[in-house]
């Protein structure tokens, strides 16, 4: 875990995609220090939860199989099914936010520290890490593959996906062991690409001024939020998509093959 020092920043940006605001921006103040996963979650880490517990994670996820875009029945997040093995130091991929969710609860009862999801606020904040650019890495977009897995030269004709790479080549067409990129200021590794990482917020669009600004997430209960946010593009992310400010959001049960998560941990006052 690295410890994040609270502070103010401008969230969110003007403009985005049609239906995917990114804004309007707001002034946010994360009032309290908290602590973040220095890397994403693991294989082996969701691996030693599932063994401890019984959990079950769905079987099925949603991901180009076979040339086209599909929910497959069979990938399962121990065999993503991508032509690529299962490794212990890869992040994990194909869980929903429920099961995020069952992971982050059982990581405060076994430790007895208040683990939890990030807030959206806090990830962005963390994310950004004093940036002012669009990227973690500069405006540059193209400057991506020393600081993150996204889909680039070596992902393009693995995959496929028809839109445009990144023009330069991380080495990994589909994930990557965590922590073989640069970091950010905060140390903080594949903030961007590898995988897509769950909040704990549900998403609304656009930002309204009845939102949260001391960095806290905008709560609903399970089962009563139509869509969550998920932030930080992954391995099949084309480099516009990977602006800090780009805000993901899907139901919370669905699996993808590029959806994992991060772990955040409240500090004591």
């Amino acid at each position: 875990m690295i410890v994040v020092p609270g502070g103010e920043f401008v969230m969110g940006a003007h403009g985005g995609e049609p239906g995917r605001p990114e804004g309007p921006p707001r002034e946010v103040r994360v009032e309290r220090d908290f602590a973040l996963g220095k890397y994403e979650i693991t294989n082996a880490e969701f691996g030693a939860f599932v063994a401890a517990t019984g959990y079950e994670v769905e079987k099925g996820c949603r991901g180009k199989f076979d040339g086209e875009w599909q929910n497959h029945p069979e990938p399962h997040w121990a065999d993503l099914m991508l032509g690529q093995g299962h490794q212990p130091d890869h992040p994990v991929a194909c869980v929903s936010w429920l099961d995020a969710r069952a992971y982050v609860d059982w990581l405060a009862e076994m430790s007895g520290q208040p683990y939890r999801l990030p807030t959206e606020a806090e990830w962005e904040y963390a994310a950004r890490a004093g940036a002012v650019g669009s990227f973690t890495w500069g405006e540059d977009p193209e400057a991506a593959c020393a600081y993150a897995n996204v889909y680039d030269a070596s992902a393009d004709p693995v995959h496929d996906f028809g839109w445009q790479a990144a023009e330069c080549d991380d080495g990994y067409p589909t994930l990557a062991p965590v922590g073989r990129f640069r970091p950010n200021a905060f140390g903080l590794y594949d903030v961007a690409g590898n995988v897509w990482e769950w909040v704990e917020d549900c998403y609304v669009e656009p930002y309204t001024a009845e939102l949260p600004t001391d960095g806290s997430a905008l709560e609903v209960p399970p089962g009563q939020c139509e869509r969550r946010g998920v932030r930080g593009g992954g391995w099949i992310t084309r480099p516009d998509r990977q602006r800090l400010t780009f805000r993901g959001r899907d139901p919370e049960d669905i699996h993808y093959t590029f959806f994992g998560l991060r772990v955040a941990r409240s500090l004591p006052d």
